[in-house]
């Protein structure tokens, strides 16, 4: 059971991140939901590549015995800086709306409602 509460935290976290794009009106607390999502599926590659007394593969005489997957940590640090910079994207667009429209909620938005 121990085994299982990193997926349960990354399908909780999934869950709070979709719900937030889904039902908040505003555009800010739709990307920090993006956010949430972002940091759920990089607790999911950390999880698969995560293996008890496993060693970091950065030694270069490490001794003999089960590597950490350095791939999957790799992916891991290239997700966070691609989702750095969506998120410095979407909160750039969030604030050319409000500058435009005075509002980042959607209801208030005219053109995306037509």
């Amino acid at each position: 059971m121990i085994e299982q509460i990193p997926y349960i935290a990354i399908v909780l976290l999934a869950g709070i991140g979709i719900a937030t794009i889904l039902l908040k009106k505003n555009v800010i607390k739709m990307i920090m939901g993006l956010a949430i999502i972002e940091g759920s599926v990089n607790l999911f590659l950390v999880t698969l590549g995560y293996r008890e007394g496993g060693i970091a593969p950065i030694f270069t005489d490490a001794p003999a015995g089960v590597m950490v997957l350095p791939t999957v940590q790799a992916m891991t640090v290239t997700n966070i800086v691609i989702g750095f910079a969506t998120t410095a994207l979407l909160l750039a667009f969030a604030m050319i709306l409000y500058r435009y429209y005075g509002s980042v909620e959607t209801n208030h938005i005219r053109r995306l409602r037509e």
